[in-house]
């Protein structure tokens, strides 16, 4: 486990990050637009955080799951594409979280593993905008080539007088290739689309892709776009992945799915103070609970 503890300023701190900042602003007459994260975690009682192979941030939304998979992320100075919201206090806040690394099976402290990200729903969303985009590049490519086969193959032979007329001349030889179909040059010069699939698919095919073994991630709700099935498969994979893989996961969600995954710790954001709690003791997991109960008779009649 590469992770073990993550602690987060007390509020005394969070005074003197404020009060610093003020400074930066104007001295006594300084001011903070936005203190933010300042102020989210004292209230709830929140200090530290103590991993497991798999980790649940759990809440509602401004619960802070999201933020603390932004610090953890920060401080660790882990890999990540998109964005994400901060303020003039963040980096000195993320200067006062600490981190302890665990240790391995000779007794060695851990380092952050190469690779190890943070994944968000914003680079699945970016991910399936790249396929689609591709797929429509590519189909351009394909009408182009249905056009000039004709052309290549059997009108006038190209010149070859230098290294710039190369790319053409080669295309030519290949249109003019005995066995070589319309079909066949087609998708030799524009590429084969990617079979295009729903928005959950894609999402799952994504995580297939990316995750590799013997890495540190944190992911940011990944269920988004994903029906119960492709959730089901989701958690599979990332309990697959801890168990046998060497992977550790960080996970913010609410979705019932990936809170059940097996020896899952879960940190309950919604309580005042934050506790660990077992994920059928969740609001979230209740409220389905109680609503397929009060229909239970419909399903028990099939």
């Amino acid at each position: 486990m590469y992770l073990e503890l993550f602690t987060l300023p007390d509020l005394q701190q969070e005074e003197q990050i404020i009060a610093a900042r003020m400074q930066e602003n104007g001295g006594i007459y300084g001011y903070i637009d936005n203190p933010y994260p300042c102020g989210l975690f004292p209230d709830k009682e929140l200090r530290e955080l103590s991993f497991d192979r798999i980790t649940i941030l759990y809440g509602g939304n401004g619960s802070g799951k999201s933020t603390l998979l932004n610090l953890i992320a920060q401080k660790l100075e882990l890999n990540r594409i998109a964005p994400f919201n901060t303020s003039e206090t963040f980096g000195l806040y993320v200067e006062k979280c600490d981190y302890v690394l665990g240790y391995d099976d000779e007794g060695f402290r851990h380092r952050i593993p190469d690779g190890s990200r943070i994944i968000t729903s914003d680079d699945i969303f970016d991910y399936m905008l790249m396929l689609r985009s591709n797929n429509e590049e590519i189909a351009e490519e394909k009408e182009h080539g249905k056009e000039v086969y004709a052309e290549l193959r059997y009108g006038s032979t190209l010149k070859f007088s230098g290294l710039d007329d190369y790319e053409a001349f080669r295309t030519q030889v290949l249109a003019r290739k005995k066995t070589m179909t319309r079909r066949q040059f087609v998708k030799r010069t524009a590429g084969e689309e990617v079979k295009p699939n729903s928005n959950g698919e894609t999402a799952l095919k994504y995580f297939e892709t990316k995750l590799k073994n013997d890495t540190l991630y944190c992911l940011d709700e990944p269920e988004n776009s994903m029906s119960p099935k492709m959730q089901l498969e989701l958690m599979q994979m990332l309990q697959g992945m801890a168990r046998w893989c060497g992977c550790q996961f960080i996970i913010a969600t609410h979705s019932p799915f990936l809170l059940a995954m097996e020896n899952a710790r879960i940190f309950d954001l919604d309580s005042a103070p934050v506790a660990i709690r077992k994920w059928w003791e969740l609001e979230n997991t209740r409220i389905y609970y109680s609503f397929f109960r009060q229909y239970a008779d419909l399903f028990e009649g099939e």
